[in-house]
């Protein structure tokens, strides 16, 4: 669909098109091609912009391009955050409507996961001796904006607490000696800290989506181990069971909720004083991050109602264009 093509060949099919995803591998050229074909068939282009810097690349420089094509070409541009509204009002000149992320997690589970956690007494009280408290950092298969140097500082503040652990989850093949991905260096690493016991290492193939929320919902806090990157989902699926999130100061992870707790950490470096103070914070005093199913159902509605209105207006603009014209 993100072809001047398709669009030639589809152009009677749909009245707008909104982008999301899904660009990465198209060209700058091919996303000039895209726009001058939706222009000449005078459909509108809406973009909701999630990533501002893309979390895969480590040179923001290709990303920048695509974004220099899509935010200033689009009839309306959408973001998630008033912190990259901001951004997008300095970068481009466009201002940017702000519409939250919705939830992730569906809603049967989101109740049954809230109801439990509520149920075991580790929802928005102090932690008790038991269960233990439960942190989680999830190094995924490493991808560009992933920092497994968190590990080490994250174990020494967790230590200094009462009954807690720090679980540390990484894909499998990040530390099969067979793989093309594995990390010999971390292997050693994070094998050690666990036989030491300063961490529970949790190796696993990727979750199914059962097990992905299921696991959110095994933890207290969750740490976002990122260096750059701009909005986060994983944040918006902790937020549906209950589970608190330590978030960096890089992108606009702390604008999502004012329950996200921030540490310092970017392309220049973690700062672990910041870092100890966040889980220390939790710790002590842990807001309940969980809106309700009903109120996650409304922001629902009101979204879905939020778009509506501003297709119909772009819509409506593009008409009274198309008569002057």
């Amino acid at each position: 669909m993100l072809s001047a093509q398709w669009v030639a060949q589809h152009h009677t099919d749909f009245d707008l098109m909104h982008v999301h995803f899904g660009f990465d591998a198209v060209s700058p050229a091919d996303l000039a091609a895209l726009i001058d074909e939706l222009r000449r068939h005078g459909k509108p282009l809406v973009y909701t912009a999630h990533d501002l810097r893309n979390p895969h690349h480590r040179d923001p420089q290709a990303h920048d391009a695509q974004l220099d094509l899509l935010v200033p070409a689009a009839d309306r541009v959408i973001t998630l955050t008033q912190g990259a509204a901001t951004e997008i009002r300095r970068r481009w000149g466009v201002d940017a409507i702000v519409l939250p992320h919705p939830h992730v997690v569906d809603f049967p589970t989101m109740e049954r996961l809230q109801g439990r956690r509520l149920r075991m007494g580790t929802g928005p009280e102090p932690p008790s001796a038991s269960p233990p408290f439960r942190i989680g950092v999830h190094l995924k298969s490493l991808r560009e904006n992933m920092d497994p140097g968190i590990v080490e500082p994250l174990a020494a503040a967790v230590s200094g607490l009462g009954p807690a652990e720090l679980v540390v989850n990484l894909h499998r093949e990040v530390l099969d000696p067979g793989s093309t991905d594995y990390r010999a260096d971390l292997d050693a690493l994070l094998r050690g800290g666990h036989a030491d016991g300063r961490w529970v290492l949790d190796v696993h193939d990727y979750y199914d989506e059962r097990a992905f929320f299921g696991y959110l919902a095994s933890l207290d806090v969750s740490v976002l181990p990122y260096r750059f990157g701009t909005h986060s989902g994983w944040l918006e699926a902790c937020r549906d069971v209950g589970t608190s999130v330590i978030a960096p100061s890089c992108g606009h992870y702390r604008d999502q909720h004012p329950s996200v707790v921030e540490y310092a950490h970017d392309e220049r470096g973690l700062d672990a004083a910041s870092l100890r103070d966040a889980v220390h914070l939790l710790y002590r005093h842990r807001p309940w991050p969980a809106p309700s199913v009903a109120e996650r159902k409304a922001q629902r509605r009101d979204l879905a109602a939020e778009h509506e209105r501003l297709y119909e207006a772009v819509l409506a603009s593009r008409s009274v264009d198309a008569v002057q014209g």
